[in-house]
């Protein structure tokens, strides 16, 4: 029987990076593997042309709101308006949020996923406003869904720990590079991008917002103390919050000449960025998977990781792992990595293989699969 199913876009059509990006590769990657079910895609009124810039096959359609994503959320999150999101989509069999929160929805079954309880975890890295936001909103979407996907199995424990989900109402969906990552980038590729963003290799490259579960403060106070004073530390990320402290740090070490904090860059400049780099890290507290670790190892960068929360599983045995908490052991596995030739072959080795465990389109199966499936047969 062929469903109708809508899906909660606002976070493609609205954040370039994190679970904008996740949301936007999962559904692409859906539209290729399901030509048989009707999908539409919920917006908002401000979302971004640019970010919906792609074609989707005849049984995807787009719907947006005349109302803002704030508005939204405040009438949905905050209000608590029961205020159904049939009202701008029309009747559907399942509706899915790839980003926490469901609105009010009249659909059979409701989806959502959970990328991490970061919020909980390490809650003094969030501003007050979000994390009692969150605190409220995420348990009542929990609790409503059907089935809670989760990027990772340790996040899948944490939603037990935490939230006392039930396990058996759990999936691990995990996310992927996308196939524009790949080591084999053509110099006058790389020439290119050296060039717009005057970069001048060897660097190190860390990927993320700029914020303090990101851990980027201790990551430059370990890059003070390498000896290789040749290398340039590159932390591509927009601004989130709570991110004075990193250019304090900055700042305070004398380190404004060799440690650049570039904003987004286009998606098209980024796989040459990674393939660039002789080292990838990623120093991150807690994390609900690690989708740069995969587009690093993709690229043929070799990945020196925090050993916190899911990141072991995106990175196998492809990682070289360290302390976050701890500088001098960030620092040692950096030195030991770049003095290294070797090592970092083997990285960049075990990293293709790494990579390669991971798909989008075996993800948006697994998610096709949730759709069809009744709750009771994958309760099972």
């Amino acid at each position: 029987m062929r469903l109708h199913i809508g899906i909660d876009f606002t976070s493609a059509a609205r954040e370039r990076a994190g679970i904008g990006r996740y949301a936007r590769e999962l559904v692409r990657a859906l539209s290729r593997v399901d030509a048989e079910n009707a999908y539409v895609l919920f917006v908002p009124r401000d979302a971004r042309p640019e970010l919906l810039s792609f074609a989707f096959p005849r049984n995807f359609s787009i719907r947006r709101a005349p109302i803002t994503e704030r508005y939204l959320a405040a009438l949905w999150q905050r209000a608590r308006v029961p205020l159904f999101v049939e009202a701008f989509i029309g009747t559907v069999d399942v509706f899915y949020s790839p980003d926490f929160l469901l609105p009010p929805t009249r659909a059979r079954r409701a989806l959502v996923t959970a990328h991490d309880l970061s919020y909980v975890r390490v809650p003094e890295y969030f501003p007050a406003p979000l994390l009692n936001y969150l605190n409220r909103a995420v348990p009542r979407a929990l609790k409503r869904a059907d089935l809670i996907l989760a990027d990772a199995a340790s996040t899948q424990r944490d939603l037990v720990d935490v939230y006392g989900s039930p396990a058996q109402k759990i999936r691990v969906l995990y996310p992927a590079a996308d196939a524009r990552f790949r080591a084999d980038i053509s110099d006058a590729e790389r020439a290119r991008v050296r060039a717009k963003y005057d970069l001048n290799p060897p660097y190190i490259l860390s990927v993320g917002t700029l914020q303090p579960r990101k851990n980027y403060s201790r990551l430059i106070q370990a890059f003070a103390k390498m000896p290789m004073t040749n290398y340039q530390l590159l932390i591509v990320g927009g601004k989130g919050w709570m991110y004075d402290e990193i250019f304090q740090t900055i700042a305070r070490l004398h380190l404004r000449e060799r440690v650049r904090v570039m904003d987004f860059i286009a998606d098209e400049d980024l796989p040459a960025l990674y393939a660039m780099a002789t080292l990838f890290v990623y120093p991150s507290l807690y994390e609900g998977f690690g989708l740069p670790i995969l587009e690093a190892m993709q690229s043929g960068a070799p990945v020196i990781s925090s050993n916190s929360s899911s990141l072991p599983e995106a990175g196998g045995d492809a990682a070289l792992y360290f302390d976050p908490r701890d500088v001098n052991a960030l620092a040692g596995a950096m030195q030991r990595a770049l003095a290294d030739e070797k090592l970092r072959g083997d990285l960049r080795a075990r990293g293709f293989a790494q990579a390669q465990k991971f798909s989008w389109e075996k993800s948006a199966l697994k998610l096709r699969e949730y759709f069809e499936t009744r709750e009771k047969e994958i309760l099972k």
